[in-house]
């Protein structure tokens, strides 16, 4: 048991519990994935669980895939636990037992891209207003209601019968009945369906809750409510189940996760024993500092402070800008800076709340050829060409997958048109077969000129080549096979062009990933490759060895860490932003998301913000954020963090138009400008009438000539202007 002389005292208790409930509290760079994976050597090798009992599930295939290396590298062999994404999780089980919920095993998984264009021929199906409804409204509903679940049936139900609902509803049913045809689910399906699936045939939930007798979960804050129903469901039988997670790091309830999961686990479960990993190995004592007086703002949370060993460290510098391109200057300087021959730009990251605020630093950073790159943009495997040949493995996978076929049939070039595809379309609908079944039958392929049933027969030939032999295949073989038969790439080639020959590498590129999994896994199946990149998730693009300054979302730096870390826009209405108060809980979420922010940095910290910014298309003068004003102001140094003295101007109200005792909402600021409009109103109620003579604070004097109540007009040494009563600030003299 030497190993466990690596942990600390919290630790050790934490991975030495096995029986029976536990919720392990682990802030922010506390080495909560030390001790899991410690935990679970622990099982294996002194408490002799048989380590195919043991399902540990997380967010990520970074997260999965690191924690099963440790393990391994501890035990020194291979470990048959199931250490895996939710998602993966899920679809393991579905491909055992689809036919149970009428789906066939070799069903497909649609990514983002896949269900978009399934909603827009949906859209254009029915003739729906796409500028009024995008895909995008469509499918964040749909997401929402497999969640809760609520089905499409039950749509109108729970929200109602107007013309709205209605439109929405039926364009979810006819989403999942498009998706049931094609022998396909999405993302949400995979939890959704696994939970139908248990519910449905008790003896496949026996079987896994038989199988899985130790259930550990990693970010178990940002479980949503199907995550939740899938391990709880599991766990019932044996109810040994550790859960490990932060509830000052949810930062993701606007996509369904649900910190009352995590707040609420001891009321779900008898009996919890509750460990706190306080002792964080990360950041220095006065980043932690930072975060600690921020974080502890909010109410709904659990106890905790992280404290650590290592020095105070540098002071957090906070920068106040002119603008955002000022704000850029500044950062790109202090990277050139700081930059040195032991510190590579990987070393630095800037994170920022939108996405759209990486304009300025990409011009900053190439102005002065700092290398950097964006997490978040195009995902490599949605580029065309990666999309084209993917939907071509899709097809040989399942035949049924007309959206894949669709994509594909025309790429390259085979004469099949618009129409040629709709007509397809319509008269695989009232066959009711998939597309691919359709193209099967002779006297379909006869109807077409010749070439172009030449072109479909070579196509239908390929497909059904590789799909017979694909169990006694390679995956790089099918690859090779499809890229070159079909005429793909050497249409790219024909083209001759730089575009193309980009395109051509990005193939290539993909063949190396091919060769990557064949390499980890010699046996790999076609389905089990097709799941592994469709389940890739944003972070697990993040290659940590590129030289070159990240920048990404605070979101998207969940999970990673680094020496020199930048959070520009620390200004109310940016970040917070005022989304943040269209709910109840929406500031503590934000205050969790600067939380995050903060605790990724290891040494050193810069806080910034700009006087004014221009952000789509509009400048506005900004406002410092709250969570700068909520700081320990004894751990920073650079600009001073403005705060106005109070002064009162009647009603609870102060002149900087904050409630005293409630924090800064952005309407605060309207009901503050209503009451000085009232103000103004009353200050100027004395009848006004041609002759008498005002003050205005811009306009100077000037003689009224006429009056009617609501518009006055008034000539200031000849300009006449038109002003109104009770908003103009007139003084009668």
């Amino acid at each position: 048991m030497e190993y466990l002389n690596k942990l600390n005292k919290e630790q050790r208790a934490a991975a030495m519990y096995t029986e029976g409930p536990l919720l392990i509290l682990a802030g922010a760079g506390s080495g909560k994935t030390s001790t899991m994976t410690h935990r679970i050597v622990y099982m294996t090798e002194e408490k002799g669980i048989d380590p195919y009992n043991i399902l540990a599930v997380t967010f990520t295939n970074k997260a999965a895939k690191e924690m099963k290396d440790r393990v391994e590298t501890l035990i020194g062999h291979g470990l048959n636990s199931w250490i895996l994404t939710f998602h993966s999780a899920c679809l393991r089980i579905l491909r055992s037992h689809a036919e149970v919920l009428g789906y066939g095993r070799d069903f497909a998984v649609y990514d983002p891209t896949d269900q978009k264009t399934m909603i827009k021929n949906i859209i254009k199906e029915l003739g729906i207003d796409a500028k009024r409804y995008t895909p995008s409204y469509f499918l964040g509903i749909i997401s929402k209601c497999k969640e809760k679940p609520i089905t499409a049936e039950e749509y109108t139900n729970v929200y109602g019968d107007d013309i709205k609902a209605k439109t929405v509803a039926q364009v979810y049913g006819m989403y999942e009945r498009a998706l049931k045809k094609n022998n396909a689910m999405d993302f949400d399906d995979l939890l959704l369906n696994t939970v139908r699936l248990f519910k449905k045939d008790e003896t496949v939930l026996l079987k896994y809750q038989n199988r899985f007798r130790y259930i550990m979960v990693d970010e178990y804050q940002d479980t949503n409510r199907m995550q939740y129903m899938f391990i709880k469901m599991l766990a019932e039988a044996h109810n040994n189940i550790c859960v490990v997670g932060d509830d000052d790091q949810c930062i993701y309830q606007w996509r369904g996760a649900d910190i009352r999961n995590i707040l609420e686990f001891e009321k779900d479960f008898k009996d919890v024993k509750v460990v706190k990993l306080e002792q964080n190995y990360r950041s220095t004592s006065n980043i932690l500092g930072a975060a600690h007086s921020v974080i502890s703002n909010n109410r709904s949370r659990k106890s905790k402070k992280l404290w650590t060993d290592q020095d105070a460290g540098n002071k957090i510098v906070y920068y106040r800008a002119e603008d955002e391109r000022d704000e850029a200057y500044f950062i790109a300087s202090e990277i050139n800076r700081m930059k040195s021959s032991d510190r590579k730009y990987n070393d630095f990251a800037i994170l920022y709340r939108t996405n759209s605020q990486s304009r300025t630093f990409e011009e900053a950073l190439s102005r002065r050829e700092i290398p950097y790159r964006v997490l978040g943009g195009l995902r490599y495997y949605d580029r065309k060409e990666i999309k084209d040949i993917t939907c071509y493995l899709r097809l040989v996978q399942n035949k049924a997958d007309d959206l894949a076929l669709i994509r594909i049939i025309n790429e390259p070039k085979r004469g099949i048109g618009g129409k040629t595809l709709e007509k397809l379309r319509t008269l695989a609908a009232v066959r009711q077969e998939s597309i691919f079944n359709t193209l099967m039958d002779r006297e379909v392929i006869s109807s077409f000129s010749s070439k172009i049933s030449s072109n479909i027969e070579s196509f239908t030939e390929l497909i059904n080549s590789y799909s017979s032999e694909k169990e006694n295949l390679r995956i790089s073989d099918i690859y090779d096979g499809l890229l070159v038969k079909s005429g793909y790439l050497k249409a790219l080639e024909e083209q001759n062009t730089l575009e193309a020959e980009s395109r051509i590498e990005n193939l290539m590129e993909f063949k190396s990933v091919i060769y990557n999994y064949e390499d980890e896994d010699p046996n790999i199946t076609l389905p089990e490759f097709m799941e592994r990149i469709a389940l890739l998730a944003e972070v697990d693009n993040h290659d940590a060895g590129e030289n070159a300054v990240v920048l990404m979302t605070m979101h998207s730096a969940k999970g990673l860490e680094f020496p020199f870390v930048f959070m520009p826009g620390m200004e109310d209405g940016l970040f917070p932003g005022w989304r943040a108060f269209d709910r109840e809980d929406g500031l503590e979420e934000e205050r969790r998301l600067c939380y995050v922010g903060i605790t990724r940095a290891k040494e050193r910290l810069w806080l910034t913000s700009a006087e004014r910014r221009t952000l789509y298309g509009k400048t506005d003068y900004t406002r410092e954020s709250q969570f700068l004003r909520e700081l320990d102001k004894s751990l920073i140094e650079g600009d001073a963090i403005f705060e106005k003295k109070k002064r009162d101007v009647g009603q609870g109200v102060f002149s900087d138009g904050i409630t005293e005792g409630s924090s800064f909402k952005p309407f605060d600021q309207l009901k503050y400008a209503r009451q000085q409009m009232k103000k103004n109103l009353e200050d100027s109620s004395d009848d006004l009438s041609a002759g008498d003579m005002v003050s205005h604070p811009k306009f100077g004097e000037g003689k009224v000539l006429s009056c009617d109540g609501k518009i006055v007009q008034i000539s200031f040494d000849g300009d006449v202007k038109k002003l109104a009563v009770g908003f103009a600030p007139l003084k009668k003299l």
